[in-house]
């Protein structure tokens, strides 16, 4: 996926809840991705946390669905100037399964991996305190592939390309490690309410 910085998207309309530089996508859900859809079976996929942690563990998609569930109900915005409002989300918050191996004192940042190999870095702060989850489910349905299924992070307060499908594992790290895209010119964070989409916003 290419995405230049010459990128406007559509006009953006009058819209409280629409970050800038952004357009309302209605009922589309444009499909972009840095890496070829995996054939990933909810049998065959684990989540792993380790790192700066008291306990490293991997959860199975049993284990995992033996959390408590959650769901998120809001938005999504995509660098590329898309947003889609009213989304809903099921599977488990992200602090359910830190709550297990509990993070150590100097953690501040974590790598989140994929299955196919892509990263991103996020900190931690941004993905604790409810603000993020492994997602299954979408509009009450599983997860389709093309999004991230079976299960993906989500972490809907950031650009959506933190949001890091086919999720594998996060890596908890005592300083900040750019991801894939971070290292191809994205900002380190991602916030679409300051535009931080490229190095240097």
């Amino acid at each position: 996926m290419n995405i230049t910085r010459g990128f406007t998207g559509r006009p953006r309309v009058d819209n409280p809840g629409l970050p800038p530089g952004q357009y309302d996508a209605g009922e589309d859900w444009p499909v972009l991705s840095a890496e070829v859809t995996p054939d990933l079976l909810p049998a065959d996929w684990t989540f792993r946390i380790d790192g700066l942690v008291e306990e490293p563990r991997t959860w199975d998609w049993d284990q995992a669905h033996r959390l408590p569930a959650s769901a998120y109900r809001g938005d999504i915005h995509c660098v590329t100037g898309w947003s889609k409002f009213r989304v809903r989300f099921g599977g488990v918050s992200l602090d359910a399964f830190l709550d297990v191996v509990r993070p150590q004192g100097a953690a501040t940042h974590a790598v989140a991996y994929s299955h196919t190999g892509y990263t991103t870095n996020l900190p931690l702060a941004d993905l604790t305190g409810g603000r993020a989850w492994i997602a299954w489910e979408f509009d009450g349905e599983p997860l389709p592939p093309e999004h991230g299924g079976p299960a993906r992070l989500l972490v809907p307060h950031l650009y959506f390309w933190k949001s890091a499908k086919w999720i594998a594992g996060l890596r908890i790290l005592d300083h900040d490690d750019p991801g894939f895209w971070e290292r191809n010119g994205y900002h380190a964070r991602g916030n679409p309410w300051e535009e931080q989409r490229y190095s240097g916003d």
